[in-house]
């Protein structure tokens, strides 16, 4: 990824560059600015972990969309349109059906949230090992997400300014981690939001005149657009068929990881925990769940421009141009804007375009991250602090100086792991985070939610039997090591032939929950009455 044809000379001359740095700072830099000044007047934990839970519908759908809709979403599902074809089309369509399981989720859940999950399933069975559990499963979810996106920041930055080598990536890196940390943790929530909102309209912005301009080069003919891009994906006969996606694997082990990635982003992302958790920003369970069909539009509409990027980017670019410069396909959003803007020969229009392109895609990873590492520090000052440390006799004021404290320490970590593994395949991250959402908080919510005889034994053999069969599967796959696309290409401990884990973990850790519910059940009958009782 590091040799991605955008940064390379003669496609953006320095004088479009200037004008990209030039934008970032005159659109960032008062962005941070008003996040800081949003920030709550007092420490309140209320204020600080939900913006005081003031959030109506349609501002909630904004700043839900803004978390819910990651960098590597943005480029990501360009990418795979362009490069896969139909199957890019249901990864796009699985991104928006995530959001029906929030909806599924959503009165429930804001009736029992709290600050964080380790509240939600500390309702129904109260305790420090309950909230430890939850706050090791969030943070195995979290730090390989801050990870992935810090990582994918520092090229696309780069990229944009026209540098290259893993010293100037792991720069972007560090300057980007360090924005995002000081806007946590002067912000809080209320900063957040502020920088959510800004991002889904830049955002939305952006991607509406990507399209505007790619149909009026293909004369707003969308049946012209996919011949084109058929043409240029090097195989235009399956380009519109299934199978692209994992073309390389055997039939039955394809199709099997095809429906693992399916369930994977469908369950899992919509349980990511800075996901599940914006719920708590809205007063109640109905304004919850119409927040979350308001962001069923919004992120449906952004998703049907990627559709339409993706074409375009194969039919001007060519699929086999993208895997060149990026095996991965998360430069072609970056491709194609520099091709509808001019490449070397763009003018003021192209210029603009590519610095509302460029500030759309780093106010996403601004936002993103930022929520990350506010769900992170939850649970470390709600859960492990407050509740465990200190048993819940704290004042409110040191519990949010704990989380601003924590939202530090994971920004730190997040930073230092990011600039360690800049220039990997770090797929393998992004994969296990949204593996551990779908394999242990899933099972977790839908039990603790829906179903009166859930134990807190069962509790923990689901969150700790999911986190480990997730972890452990991922390691042993192709996606760590084993091929040359892997994290660790010389290294083989590929027993488990899958790329994605959830068809096995998932139902692990359901079947965990279940017995180690009839366990704790057992336990408690074979406890002897007191006598006299």
């Amino acid at each position: 990824m590091n040799n991605i044809l955008l940064a390379a000379p003669g496609l953006l001359d320095t004088d479009t560059r200037a004008l990209v740095l030039a934008g970032f700072l005159a659109f960032i830099v008062p962005i941070l600015f008003i996040c800081v000044l949003s920030a709550p007047e007092r420490d309140r934990v209320n204020d600080f972990y939900t913006a005081g839970r003031r959030m109506r519908p349609l501002r909630g759908a904004l700043v839900l969309s803004g978390v819910y809709l990651s960098a590597a979403t943005v480029l990501g599902t360009t990418g795979s349109v362009a490069v896969f074809g139909y199957d890019g089309l249901f990864i796009a369509l699985c991104t928006v059906l995530s959001l029906g399981v929030l909806l599924l989720l959503s009165t429930p859940l804001r009736e029992r949230v709290g600050y964080t999950l380790g509240d939600t399933f500390a309702l129904r069975t109260p305790g420090p090992a309950v909230r430890i559990a939850a706050a090791v499963v969030t943070l195995s979810a979290c730090v390989p997400y801050l990870v992935v996106q810090l990582s994918g920041a520092g090229v696309t930055t780069t990229t944009l300014l026209g540098l290259s080598g893993p010293g100037a990536e792991q720069t972007a890196v560090v300057m980007i981690g360090l924005l995002v940390v000081c806007a946590t943790v002067f912000g809080g929530m209320r900063g957040t939001v502020v920088i959510q909102v800004i991002k889904t309209v830049v955002l939305l912005g952006a991607a509406l005149a990507v399209t505007a301009v790619l149909l009026h080069r293909f004369h707003w003919s969308t049946d012209s657009l996919v011949d084109a891009a058929g043409r240029g994906s090097g195989r235009p006969a399956g380009y519109m068929r299934p199978g692209l996606r994992f073309a390389g694997s055997t039939d039955p082990e394809g199709t099997l990881d095809f429906i693992g990635l399916m369930i994977t982003i469908v369950l899992g992302v919509a349980c990511l925990p800075h996901v599940a958790l914006q719920l708590n920003a809205a007063p109640d369970a109905a304004t919850a769940r119409r927040t979350v069909r308001h962001t069923i539009g919004i992120v449906g509409a952004f998703c049907l421009t990627t559709a339409l990027m993706g074409f375009a980017a194969a039919a001007l670019i060519g699929a086999p141009a993208i895997v060149a410069s990026d095996p991965g396909g998360n430069s072609t959003l970056l491709l194609l804007t520099s091709e509808l803007a001019g490449g070397a020969s763009t003018d003021k229009g192209g210029a603009v375009l590519v610095v509302l392109v460029s500030s759309a895609i780093f106010l996403t990873t601004l936002a993103v991250v930022a929520s990350v590492t506010l769900a992170a520090a939850g649970a470390i000052a709600h859960d492990l602090y407050t509740h465990v440390l200190r048993r819940g006799r704290t004042t409110e004021g040191r519990e949010v100086a704990a989380a601003r404290l924590a939202s530090a320490g994971i920004g730190v970590l997040s930073i230092g792991l990011a600039v360690w593994v800049q220039g990997w395949n770090v797929l393998f991250l992004s994969a296990l985070s949204l593996a551990v959402a779908a394999s242990c908080l899933l099972p977790a919510l839908v039990y603790s939610l829906f179903w009166s005889g859930y134990t807190r034994t069962g509790l923990l053999w689901t969150l700790y039997g999911g986190l480990f069969s997730a972890i452990g599967l991922q390691i042993s796959g192709p996606v760590f090591s084993g091929n040359a696309m892997a994290l660790f290409p010389d290294w083989h401990l590929d027993w488990f032939p899958l790329q994605t884990v959830v068809l096995v973990s998932m139902p692990a850790a359901f079947l965990l929950g279940l017995v180690g519910s009839a366990v704790g059940k057992r336990r408690v009958s074979a406890v002897p009455e007191p006598a006299g009782a």
